[in-house]
């Protein structure tokens, strides 16, 4: 759905509008303020990345912060990066125990 942020120049007010046609433009209006003047912005997107663009890009060597490991992705990157590094196959059984943990159900075999 093409789906377009626009700025108002009289309040600043920063809102979506679906665009199905160039017509459609010219009908929207701020919603703060039912201004008419608005300006098209570029939208901040996100993109989300595979397991093996994680573990590529992974530095192990790099300092990392505390909220690193607030991230349950971030469980087992490190011993993943060092077997890729060391020419390991990791095995579906380390697949397999990677995921528990990230799960938090490797605590149920405690």
């Amino acid at each position: 759905m093409p789906i377009y942020e626009y700025k108002c120049k009289n309040c600043d007010f920063i809102s979506g509008h679906l665009i199905l046609k160039p017509s459609d433009r010219k009908k929207i209006l701020c919603r703060n303020c039912n201004g008419s003047k608005l300006r098209k912005i570029v939208s901040r997107f996100a993109t989300h990345k595979t397991e093996s663009q994680r573990v590529a890009e992974f530095d192990p060597t790099k300092k990392t912060d505390d909220s690193f490991y607030k991230d349950d992705r971030n469980i087992g990157l490190w011993a993943q990066k060092r077997m890729q590094q060391l020419g390991m196959d990791t095995g579906d059984s380390f697949k397999e125990t990677l995921e528990k943990g990230r799960s938090k159900k490797i605590l149920d075999n405690l």
